[in-house]
This record gives structure tokens, C-alpha cells and sequence, in this order.
């Protein structure tokens, strides 16, 4: 993927691992398993844990638009804006995110979100990341 390129459809975990800093458990965005979700008897995946899984796809495509050579060392995700729950998320699901950048200025950019569940928003937010080399 180049700074040029509009959609990454899908990565690997070896890439994704390579691009972020996080781990399980707190990898969000890979095909694992998370949680059993909390409220006893109804299970519901946490809107925080939606909105990390956004942030760390965002941070994926940072770091994945950039020349190996020149990858940031870190991603920071700094602002979230526009946060809305639409539909609750249980254990078992699979959450797409989709993520369309709608600015950039020096390291900080800033997406818009949408998390699906079989082609349902489930979630949607305006999230920020920076991009450090420290």
C-alpha cells in the first residue's frame, strides 16, 4: 500500500503485528477470538473495544502508506470525535472495520469509521492517530 492508495482490503496478522506495537490481548483488529462480551445473560461487546479495533485499523494504514525505510517507530491514537453505537455486537461476531482517511497534516491523520457486522454499522467514529519515530 503507497500514501496513494485508497483501500487496504486486508492484511495478515504477521503484518499487522509488524505495523503496531499491540498485542493479545490487546490486538483488536485479527481474527481471534476476544471475550465472552459482559452483562450476564446478555452478552455485548464493549462500544470502547469498537472504537479501539477503529483506531488500530487507522494505525495499520499510517504505518502500512509509508516506505518500509521510512515506517514510524510508533502510533498514537489522539483524538476521537463523532462516537455513535448503533447496533450491539455479541461473542461470535466478526466486526469489519472500514476505515476512509479525511485528513492529514504532517504525522497526524484523522478517518472516519465504521465498524459492520454482515454488512451492518454496528458503530461509527472520527478518530486521530499520530505517528512518532521516537
Amino acid at each position: 500500500m503507497t500514501e496513494d492508495a485508497t483501500t487496504l482490503e486486508t492484511a495478515d496478522i504477521a503484518a499487522i503485528m509488524k505495523a503496531l506495537p499491540h498485542r493479545y490481548p490487546f490486538l483488536m483488529v485479527d481474527r481471534e477470538p476476544q471475550f465472552q462480551g459482559h452483562f450476564p445473560g446478555e452478552p455485548v461487546v464493549p462500544g470502547v473495544l469498537l472504537i479501539e479495533g477503529m483506531a488500530q485499523t487507522a494505525g495499520v494504514l499510517c504505518v502500512m502508506s509509508r516506505e518500509a525505510k521510512a515506517r514510524p517507530k510508533r502510533v498514537y491514537f489522539i483524538t476521537i470525535d463523532k462516537a455513535k453505537f448503533r447496533k450491539p455486537v455479541g461473542p461470535g461476531d466478526t466486526v469489519e472495520y472500514h476505515m476512509t482517511k479525511i485528513n492529514r497534516r504532517k504525522t497526524m491523520w484523522w478517518f472516519r469509521g465504521e465498524a459492520k457486522v454482515h454488512g451492518d454499522i454496528v458503530a461509527e467514529a472520527e478518530v486521530g492517530a499520530m505517528l512518532v519515530d521516537a
